[in-house]
């Protein structure tokens, strides 16, 4: 007997993928930005004071990063358990 025949088309297997392109775009963004501004600040301050000190702009970062997980990781998490599950649930339409 043979398996289950998979029913997908391109077109939504590219729906797909372009929706989790999209929920690692918006889940990976608070972290992103804040990381980029605390390195445009750090930047600034090196060329303002001509400190080129390689731990001054990397600890930050890190710091900034974990504040960020601490703030929005509850969230994060829960947008990408939520996004787990409908991806899961739609598997029984896509095998035919």
């Amino acid at each position: 007997m043979p398996g289950p025949t998979l029913t997908m088309d391109a077109q939504q297997v590219l729906s797909t993928g372009q929706n989790a392109l999209l929920m690692l775009l918006i889940v990976s963004a608070p972290i992103l930005l804040v990381v980029l501004v605390v390195g445009l600040v750090v930047s600034i301050f090196q060329a303002a004071t001509q400190i080129n000190e390689a731990t001054l702009s990397f600890v930050p970062k890190i710091v900034a990063s974990v504040a960020v997980l601490m703030i929005a990781g509850p969230w994060m998490m829960s947008t990408l358990v939520e996004f787990l599950q409908r991806m899961l649930m739609a598997i029984p339409s896509a095998v035919g």
